[in-house]
């Protein structure tokens, strides 16, 4: 089948992509985000010619507060703007222990499992018939296009980048114009401590939905290994909560950042 031809979720039923009740369907069963999403986009019934899109235009565009999104599940990421929530956000980062980055002797991706796997356990989304990447291309998308016959492949979608502040239009076959980042990179992870941990752990940190966003390829690609003292995203508004979701996702899997590291995020949300 080529790329240009598309379904609806889940083999042509309605598009559940948003609920009143707040979820997100996945392999049948409802994934509870939390979250009143209203206005989608799509969501026709069978034989329609639909597309599954979640959330109204302001969620399309400003996202979530990592603070009101623990677990990494709803989509996009909302700037971080009231001294309050700045206060909240500084409390959590000030909580992280500090360490120098060790040697990435050893470091492999293959380490971490191979890309995208469905299969790892104890995350978000694991294990519904769904590689991760495409599951944070629907998580996140707008006006989502399947691939006919597929209820999982995503070939096109629109794509608020949290990182740059600009809209994107994306095309299965430009896929390298929308690339997953993992905010805490793997190589990061391996130097602070990852090198050490079980097969199964760095499994879950490489598939978990917390360290994930898809975001545009060129801020992906100069990021590269960075940690937030050498790298923020280019949209100023979004770093504060950039810095949190790095917080939440080191908070979790119980990672040590650098000094540096954990300076700059303070800074971010006015520390």
């Amino acid at each position: 089948m080529s790329h240009g031809d598309v379904s609806q979720r889940r083999g042509g039923r309605v598009s559940m992509r948003c609920l009143t009740s707040g979820g997100v369907l996945h392999g049948g069963a409802v994934v509870v985000v939390g979250m009143v999403l209203a206005g989608c986009t799509g969501g026709g019934l069978s034989g329609e010619s639909g597309s599954s899109g979640g959330g109204s235009s302001a969620s399309a565009k400003y996202g979530t507060s990592p603070l009101v999104d623990p677990d990494g599940t709803k989509p996009g990421l909302a700037p971080i703007s009231s001294e309050k929530d700045e206060a909240t956000a500084r409390e959590l980062i000030s909580k992280l222990p500090t360490k120098g980055r060790g040697p990435k002797t050893g470091y492999d991706r293959d380490e971490f499992g191979y890309a995208w796997m469905d299969t790892a356990d104890g995350v978000p989304l694991a294990r519904n018939g769904c590689d991760t990447r495409n599951d944070l291309l629907e998580l996140h998308g707008q006006n989502v296009r399947f691939r006919t016959g597929s209820d999982c492949v995503v070939v096109s979608m629109d794509l608020y980048d949290p990182y740059t502040g600009k809209d994107i239009v994306w095309k299965k076959a430009k896929a390298a114009e929308v690339q997953i980042d993992h905010v805490v990179p793997l190589s990061y992870a391996w130097q602070m401590g990852a090198a050490r941990w079980s097969k199964e752990k760095r499994q879950q940190l490489a598939n978990d939905v917390l360290n994930l966003l898809p975001v545009s390829g060129s801020a992906n690609s100069a990021k590269r290994d960075s940690g937030p003292a050498s790298w923020l995203p280019p949209n100023k508004a979004i770093r504060c909560s950039y810095s949190v979701r790095f917080a939440q996702v080191a908070e979790k899997y119980e990672l040590s950042v650098t000094v540096a590291d954990k300076q700059a995020m303070m800074r971010q949300c006015g520390g």
